[in-house]
């Protein structure tokens, strides 16, 4: 029996999205920062179509992401940030609640938010996913934007943003 798949694809064209970016840890956010905008630019996204907005760290994330979704301007949002485990718990406050909120702004407002925080034990694991050894996790995040922007377009059956 025939299935009827929907399914996004990496085809940006026509399609906005919005970076929100920590300038916390920037030596390695510049880094993530750097690969999403490569994985938009190699998915047809044109530079007129993307909107970087920087916040001072990862806590501030889901405040930035809400207010830019609920204006329904951009067809996916990637936040990129980084915290790096220390000797007391507030790196286990700041990720989970980044992560908790920015998939509020998700499931509030309907816009796609793609995570790219990194949550590392070490600055080397860090440096490791933001380009190294592991890849770029900016990159990845990007890539999920594109993928879920174009499923939301196919099963909306609407049109890019304007």
């Amino acid at each position: 029996m025939p299935h009827n798949v929907i399914e996004g694809q990496l085809d940006a064209r026509g399609l906005k999205f919005a970076i929100v970016v920590s300038r916390f840890n920037s030596f390695i956010t510049e880094r993530l920062l750097s690969g999403a905008l490569d994985a938009l630019t190699r998915s047809g996204c044109e530079a007129d179509d993307i909107e970087i907005v920087r916040v001072p760290g990862s806590w501030e994330l889901p405040l930035a992401a809400g207010e830019i979704a609920r204006q329904k301007r951009h067809d996916a949002l990637i936040c990129l940030g980084t915290l790096i485990r220390g000797d007391t718990p507030h790196f286990d406050y700041i990720a989970a609640e980044a992560a908790k909120g920015l998939g509020q702004v998700q499931a509030a407002t309907g816009v796609p938010v793609a995570f790219g925080v990194l949550t590392t034990n070490t600055l080397e694991q860090a440096v490791d996913r933001a380009g190294a050894k592991s890849g770029n996790k900016g990159f990845d995040a990007a890539i999920t934007a594109v993928e879920m922007a174009d499923l939301m377009r196919k099963l909306r059956g609407s049109a890019p943003a304007a």
